[in-house]
């Protein structure tokens, strides 16, 4: 049987209790702002006109997504791939899911929100300091933020070390985006991959 009908999801489960539905907020309190300031990595959900979905990590040293105020983020947008699939969403749809997480920590931060594309001289202002300058800023605008249950992170024990797998037990990732794409010419090791990512970290 497909479940095709709110009715006939909610009839499998219980009603959420009061504390998942109070936890909900409409702006950035002391808490979301410290979790904001601690993490150095988080992912960025969005979708396109014609709901192409995209999720994209985003890192870097903690607190590198500034808070402007309670209802403003700034996510610089670093280096990468030249696809531009989040950016063109946003573009197109204006809104995003950001999912925080901070290394240790098995609770999680997600805010949900509209956003667009600035270069705005103040918004560029705010990574002065960075190592390199953001081409452009991502602002958010902050609709709905909460704390998320560890149980997802208990289960996979995602920062315990004795479950971290073995980058061994994978073929390299040149080797394999070689075998997908049918590309022929010598896969790149994976310290020749790191070494031309950090140079343009």
């Amino acid at each position: 049987m497909n479940i095709d009908t709110v009715e006939k999801l909610r009839a499998l489960y219980a009603m959420p209790k009061e504390r998942a539905i109070k936890k909900s907020l409409s702006k950035l309190d002391p808490h979301c702002r410290h979790f904001i300031g601690l993490s150095p990595f988080l992912v960025l959900a969005s979708s396109g006109l014609h709901q192409a979905m995209d999720a994209s990590p985003r890192g870097g040293a903690p607190g590198f997504v500034k808070v402007l105020d309670d209802a403003t983020l700034l996510i610089p947008d670093a280096p990468g791939n030249n696809r531009l699939d989040t950016l063109e969403n946003i573009i197109a749809t204006g809104k995003l899911g950001l999912l925080f997480m901070v290394p240790g920590v098995d609770e999680t931060l997600r805010i949900n929100g509209s956003a667009q594309l600035s270069r705005r001289e103040d918004h560029m202002q705010v990574f002065a300091g960075a190592k390199r300058m953001p081409t452009l800023v991502i602002e958010v605008l902050v609709e709905e933020a909460y704390l998320h249950c560890a149980k997802a992170f208990m289960r996979s024990r995602l920062w315990q070390a004795d479950a971290q797998v073995d980058r061994s037990l994978l073929p390299t990732m040149g080797q394999m985006i070689n075998s997908q794409t049918g590309i022929e010419s010598p896969a790149e090791t994976q310290e020749e991959m790191q070494a031309r990512y950090a140079a343009d970290l």
